[in-house]
């Protein structure tokens, strides 16, 4: 099972109390090898205490990394959308007077699409099908239009522009559904990173009861420190969490340019 398909407070809850039992199992076991041999010292279990908690916090900063590099790559797919669709529009200028109305029609369309299939994760599979549907639907008229007037001049370097344009926002497409939708931190990623993370725990708590001290207090903000972490990183991987939501605002101005052109041109 995915971690995606688990609610982010089960995340959240369930971090904490493996958290807590790692320090705890770790704590018994110190207390107990601590009763029956005295000569195992403190200072090496420390060190290697420090040791797994300081790889188990670069493995996490690693992880955050992956997924705030993928929310910038998401931000910037946004802006390339937009440029490479005012490019395409601008292009279609170029197309006769039936041809070029039709298609602006259906790039603002297209925008209306994009700007709602942002929020997919967010609505029901159905919707997200009918909207790779819809995008789908306006790619191929834009083409088959395209492709049929550079057919009546097979030397029109103005048509092969516009082809290519359309050939950018449809790969830009493309790109934007695999980081924003496809995309996810493996699984073996989590488990490795949560396998490191209970054994650096578990070393802290040995260490405690090696020491022969009293439970740590701190260890349940511990636990809710590492926890609050691992949600975030989970609701980051996922577009379906509500946070960081990448903005919209430049393919919306598109649009609001499109159509106060088509009203000056009235």
């Amino acid at each position: 099972m995915r971690i995606d398909a688990v609610p982010i407070w089960i995340i959240f809850a369930v971090t904490i109390v493996l958290i807590m039992v790692a320090i705890e199992a770790g704590y018994r076991v110190g207390r107990a090898r601590h009763r029956r041999s005295e000569k195992e010292k403190e200072a090496p279990a420390s060190a290697i205490a420090g040791a797994v908690l300081g790889l188990a916090a670069f493995m996490l900063a690693f992880t955050f990394d992956i997924v705030m590099e993928r929310q910038a790559a998401k931000r910037e797919l946004v802006r390339e959308e937009a440029i490479a669709i005012r490019t395409g529009w601008q292009r279609s200028d170029f197309l006769p007077e039936t041809d070029r109305a039709e298609a602006t029609a259906l790039l603002r369309q297209y925008i209306d699409v994009r700007v709602t299939f942002a929020g997919a994760g967010s609505i029901e599979p159905e919707q997200v099908k009918r909207l790779q549907s819809e995008t789908q639907r306006i790619q191929d008229r834009l083409w088959n239009m395209a492709v049929a007037n550079a057919r009546k001049d097979m030397n029109s370097d103005v048509a092969a522009l516009y082809i290519d344009s359309l050939n950018e926002v449809t790969g830009i497409h493309i790109l934007r559904v695999a980081l924003g939708i496809q995309a996810r931190l493996p699984t073996v990623n989590w488990l490795v990173l949560y396998g490191i993370t209970m054994l650096g725990m578990a070393s802290l708590g040995y260490q405690t009861g090696i020491a022969d001290s009293k439970r740590l207090l701190a260890s349940p903000m511990l636990a809710v420190s590492f926890a609050l972490v691992f949600t975030l990183v989970a609701s980051l991987d996922r577009p379906d969490s509500g946070i960081r939501d990448v903005p919209q605002q430049p393919l919306i101005d598109l649009r609001d340019s499109i159509a106060a052109a088509e009203g000056r041109a009235e």
